[in-house]
C-alpha cells in the first residue's frame, strides 16, 4: 500500500512537455531511483526510459519529457529497473498548464478598458482571460475573469496610473483536475489610455510639476512683496524728504534758451518788453531799507546800502517776468524776492539763490 501513497507533481505544459516530479530523499533515502514512462496502452507496452532528469542534491528528484499522448503511464524503479517502487496511469489532458497569453493588446475609450490577445490552437473552451490591476493608491491586485480572449473593465480614473497584468487559466474541475493558470504576461503601466514605463514616472513628473508651480508662486509673490515695500518707501520718502523744486521747470526759457545765463535771459526779458509792451505802466514797488549809521566825525567811507524789494502782483494782461523784472534796479548792494526765488544784485552782477 506504501506504493500507491507516493506523491507526485505532474505538470504538463501547454500539452507539449511533461514533467514529472518526487520527493527523492523522503520517499528513497538509500537509493537512487530511476524512471520510466509510456503513452502507449494494452499488454505489450513499450516503457521508455526518462530522457532528462531533474536533480536534488545529486539524486534524481524528477523527470522531464516529450507529451506524446492523451494517456500516460509511469513507473519508478530501483537504481538498475529491475524492482518497480511505484507506478500510476493518468490522463495528461488533465494537468495542463497553458501558455503566457501571446500578443496582448489594450483597448481604451474613455474610463473602459478591452484587453484581448491571440487564441490559442487548442482546448478554448477550457480557458479564461485573468486580468489584475491596481492604481498606484491601491495596495491589492483588482481582479477580474472572462472567456478567451478577451476581457473589459470600466471604471478607470484617467488621472491615475494602473498597473496591468494578464494570464490564462484552465477550468477546475471540467478541464483540470488541479487549477493550473499560465504565467503572468509582462506587466504594463497605463494612464488616460497612455502606456508608461513605470508609475513611478508618473509621480515625479507629478513631483516635478508641484516644484516648480511651487517655485514660480514663491517667485510672483516675492515681486509683489518687493513691489509693495517699494510704494511704500517712495512714500515714506516723500513725506520725510520733500522733493525740492526744479527751477528749471519754473523758468525754461532760462535754462533751454540761455543755459542758465541770468544776465542774458534778463536782458532779452526786458528787450522783449519794451518791443512788446510799449504802454506798460510800472507796477508799484515798495521799499524797504535799513543803512548802517554813518560815522558823524572821523569816517571817510560810506556804508553800503541794503535794499530788500518785495514785488506786487502785476497789472493784468501784462507779462509776469516783465512785472517781475520791472521792479529790479540796479543798486550797489539787492536782494529781491522773485517767485520763490533770491536773486542777489551786486554792482550790476545779478546772482539767483
Amino acid at each position: 500500500g506504501w506504493k500507491d501513497a507516493i506523491n507526485t507533481t505532474i505538470i504538463n505544459f501547454n500539452n507539449e512537455k511533461m514533467q514529472i516530479t518526487w520527493a527523492a530523499r523522503e520517499l528513497f533515502p538509500s537509493e537512487n531511483v530511476s524512471f520510466f514512462y509510456t503513452f502507449e496502452e494494452g499488454k505489450h507496452k513499450v516503457w521508455k526510459p526518462c530522457p532528462t532528469y531533474l536533480l536534488h542534491q545529486d539524486y534524481n528528484s524528477g523527470c522531464l519529457f516529450k507529451t506524446e499522448g492523451p494517456t500516460l503511464a509511469i513507473s519508478i524503479r530501483n537504481s538498475n529497473g529491475s524492482e518497480e517502487l511505484f507506478s500510476r496511469r493518468l490522463k495528461s489532458d488533465f494537468y495542463i498548464k497553458p501558455n503566457r497569453p501571446e500578443n496582448v493588446t489594450f483597448f481604451w475609450k474613455e474610463d473602459t478598458v478591452t484587453i484581448s490577445c491571440n487564441k490559442p490552437e487548442r482546448a478554448v473552451k477550457c480557458l479564461r482571460l485573468e486580468l489584475q490591476y491596481k492604481s498606484k493608491f491601491d495596495k491589492d491586485w483588482q481582479s477580474r475573469t472572462s472567456k478567451c480572449c478577451s476581457v473589459g473593465e470600466q471604471g478607470f480614473d484617467p488621472r491615475k496610473c494602473y498597473s496591468f497584468r494578464v494570464r490564462l487559466k484552465r477550468l477546475v474541475p471540467y478541464c483540470n483536475v488541479v487549477n493550473y493558470s499560465s504565467d503572468w504576461e509582462a506587466e504594463t503601466f497605463w494612464m488616460n489610455g497612455t502606456l508608461l514605463d513605470s508609475c513611478d514616472d508618473d509621480i515625479k513628473s507629478q513631483s516635478k510639476t508641484v516644484i516648480f508651480l511651487s517655485c514660480f508662486l514663491a517667485v510672483l509673490l516675492m515681486i509683489l512683496i518687493l513691489l509693495i515695500l517699494l510704494c511704500k518707501w517712495q512714500r515714506l520718502q516723500k513725506s520725510v524728504m520733500p522733493a525740492i523744486p526744479d527751477p528749471k521747470y519754473v523758468f525754461a526759457d532760462l535754462f533751454n534758451d540761455h543755459n542758465g545765463n541770468f544776465q542774458e535771459w534778463i536782458d532779452k526779458t526786458a528787450h522783449a518788453m519794451v518791443q512788446t509792451k510799449p504802454e506798460y505802466e510800472e507796477p508799484e514797488c515798495i521799499i524797504e531799507a535799513e543803512s548802517q549809521q554813518e560815522d558823524e566825525k572821523n569816517s571817510d567811507k560810506q556804508g553800503s546800502q541794503e535794499k530788500i524789494f518785495s514785488f506786487s502782483r502785476a497789472a493784468e494782461n501784462n507779462d509776469p517776468k516783465a512785472a517781475q523784472i520791472a521792479c529790479l534796479m540796479p543798486t550797489s548792494n539787492t536782494i529781491a524776492s522773485f517767485a520763490g526765488f533770491q536773486i542777489l544784485m551786486n554792482n550790476d552782477m545779478y546772482v539767483m539763490l
